[in-house]
């Protein structure tokens, strides 16, 4: 599954492909605009958190959307943590990723 332009907080049928549509969240109504969230995956034998992740935030709900170019950012830093088999991995996109 990709991860980008998704919604990180909601169910499949409810994932947006367009952030740039609306600035309303799809889910409540709420405002949408940047902020950063925490994308967290479980790898089976650990877990890997990555915080200060940029994102679309609706102002009123807290539903996330990512771009492509983050959720490749995201991806590679989740391979690198798996390819080391920690049992938690706690990494700030801000750092990590640049």
């Amino acid at each position: 599954m990709e991860l980008a332009d998704k919604c990180l907080n909601c169910k499949p049928e409810k994932r947006v492909k367009n952030l740039q549509s609306s600035s309303l969240c799809p889910l409540c109504k709420g405002e949408k605009q940047a902020g950063k969230t925490t994308f967290t995956v479980g790898l089976g034998f650990g877990v890997v958190v990555v915080r200060d992740v940029p994102a679309i935030v609706c102002s009123q709900c807290g539903a996330d959307w990512i771009t492509d170019n983050i959720a490749e950012k995201l991806e590679k830093l989740v391979k690198e943590a798996k390819s080391k088999h920690h049992q938690v991995k706690i990494i700030s996109f801000l750092e990590d990723a640049a």
